[in-house]
């Protein structure tokens, strides 16, 4: 517990004020969300998942590095050299399949092919190798760089919708925490009312102003009081478990200590914690919205990918063209020593590439399709999302003025019954509708909260 209070107070003096013992500290909304999106394992899983596709980028960009091949052979035998052979080539590959060669050769032997004879010095050659066919315009590396990069946007894109998810959850959390430690302090309230009233009653049986039938009917709302109480309680701590599930920092688990209290007023605050407050259809900015981002990149992916299987359908054409010199340091250019050729393949039918072709095509068009029926379907669940939100906001107004009236009807029965003028059962008909409306108005609180955690999970805002 030191190592906790220590570390927390390394990392932020106001939640360390929030969490420590001093009694009946309240652990506000805001705060523990800042706990979940700082040190909960799933968003870290998420942030690092973000890290690994920007890792992809830098592999992908590799296939861009310059690079050099050297191939040296020497054979011997019996005094004689058969042979002795050096190829080194530095190689610059660039964007459009181009690539730039610079070599040098030195082949030597008593018994190598002659036209791979190269002046005593060596010969060094300048050339280009040019795809005219394919690999000009898309080719594997310059197609992986760019779903590297489109990885890199899907990445953040998901992060955001798994932040969100996880912040969700945990609203969800902290909202049932909330509700059963009011509902716990409601059932405290009326148990309390139902002691004094079983203490009343049995002072009114001594004098004899009521009838000892009375103290049986109060002892059984005392009960009543006393078994919905430990219910209570019991839905209490389970809350509290889960609550702490979402409770990390520096990799080690929170405990929620039982001074710790949620905060009063959640459905007042909550719109502006988890930012649900002054939304309407339109000025949601649904191009930025993770979800819709995140199809987007897989469509984008799908069409370089039928971009390369398209360019297979074409022929695969390399011109080369060599300059060579005997000189290493290259003097000038003599139109007479050069060496090129032209690589030409084409399969007849070209099934496989007309099959992945296709392949691609329909692979696009179902996430094209993907796209534009979340996007409908995002719109419609937020603006029924934002319904609901507003309907239950009336319903919190119509039915705290319900509890008012519940709870005036209570006060003025139990004023009858110690004059004479009620019944006991009356008063316990009383409470029940007092405790009945009382659970209803924290059942709707709850509600309005869990709307705006949906609200929260459906705009993926994690900012």
């Amino acid at each position: 517990m030191k190592y906790i209070v220590y570390t927390l107070t390394l990392f932020t003096l106001n939640i360390y004020s929030q969490i420590n013992s001093t009694p009946n500290s309240t652990l506000t909304l805001d705060t523990y969300l800042v706990y979940v999106k700082q040190f909960h394992p799933l968003v870290k899983q998420a942030n690092l998942k973000v890290n690994q596709s920007q890792s992809g980028i830098i592999a992908a960009r590799g296939g861009f590095d310059p690079k050099i091949e050297i191939d040296f052979e020497k054979k011997l035998f019996k005094t004689a050299e058969y042979y002795s052979i050096l190829n080194s080539t530095f190689i610059i590959p660039t964007w459009y399949g181009i690539e730039v060669k610079a070599g040098f050769d030195q082949m030597d032997g008593v018994y190598l092919n002659p036209e791979n004879t190269t002046p005593i010095k060596g010969l060094t050659s300048l050339g280009i190798s040019i795809p005219i066919g394919q690999g000009l315009f898309i080719n594997p590396r310059m197609a992986d760089l760019k779903k590297a990069k489109l990885y890199y946007s899907l990445s953040q894109a998901e992060k955001d919708l798994e932040v969100a998810d996880v912040l969700h959850k945990a609203s969800l959390a902290y909202i049932d925490w909330f509700k059963n430690h009011n509902e716990y302090k409601l059932y405290v309230t009326f148990l309390d009312n139902a002691k004094k009233r079983f203490n009343g009653v049995v002072g009114l049986i001594k004098l004899g102003d009521k009838p000892a039938i009375d103290s049986v009917e109060s002892k059984i709302t005392l009960k009543s009081r006393k078994l919905n109480l430990e219910q209570s309680r019991l839905k209490l701590v389970k809350s509290e478990l889960e609550l702490s599930n979402y409770l990390w920092i520096n990799n080690i688990p929170l405990e929620l200590q039982e001074n710790i209290m949620p905060e009063e007023d959640l459905d007042k605050n909550i719109f502006n914690v988890l930012k649900t407050n002054d939304l309407t259809l339109s000025n949601i900015d649904f191009n930025n919205h993770p979800k819709l981002k995140a199809l987007q990149n897989k469509v984008e992916i799908l069409e370089v990918e039928k971009k390369q299987k398209g360019d297979l359908l074409k022929p695969q054409i390399d011109l080369n063209y060599n300059y060579l010199s005997d000189n290493i340091n290259m003097p000038e250019f003599n139109n007479l020593n050069y060496k090129y050729g032209l690589t030409f393949s084409y399969p007849l039918f070209l099934r496989k590439e007309r099959g992945n072709y296709k392949i691609s095509k329909f692979k696009l068009q179902d996430a094209e399709l993907d796209l534009k029926l979340e996007n409908l379907t995002l719109k419609n669940k937020i603006e029924y999302q934002l319904e609901e939100i507003n309907s239950l906001q009336n319903q919190i107004v119509l039915t705290n003025d319900l509890v008012k009236d519940f709870n005036v009807l209570l006060t003025s029965e139990e004023r009858l019954f110690f004059y004479g003028e009620s019944s006991l059962f009356l008063i316990n008909t009383r409470e029940n509708n007092s405790l009945s409306s009382s659970l209803m108005l924290l059942d709707i609180q709850t509600k309005y909260c869990n709307a705006n955690a949906i609200m929260l999970k459906l705009l993926a805002n994690t900012n």
